[in-house]
């Protein structure tokens, strides 16, 4: 997948996560729906060791009530496109 691509549909997985700061009261009803499936998109969106822990972070942060701010597909597509990108290049 584009990693442009990627990084769309982790901006639309970071708004839908924080919709449920809009509807008070069934927001948080909705994360415990929301999180369980929020962490299984980031298991699909980046394979390996790297998205197991992010879907294990992201199941948490959407679990907890108050850390919805947290873009953390959007921290998970920098890490992988910028970061270590950025790493790969200072090793070589």
């Amino acid at each position: 997948m584009n990693k442009y691509k990627k990084l769309g549909l982790g901006l639309l997985f970071d708004v839908l996560g924080l919709i449920s700061f809009i509807i008070p009261g069934i927001g948080e009803f909705s994360d415990i729906i929301w999180a369980p499936i929020s962490g299984w998109l980031m298991t699909k969106l980046y394979e390996g060791k790297a998205g197991k822990v992010a879907g294990l972070i992201t199941l948490v942060e959407e679990g907890l009530p108050g850390f919805d701010v947290i873009p953390t597909f959007t921290l998970m597509w920098f890490y992988t496109y910028v970061i270590q990108k950025e790493s790969i290049k200072k090793n070589v």
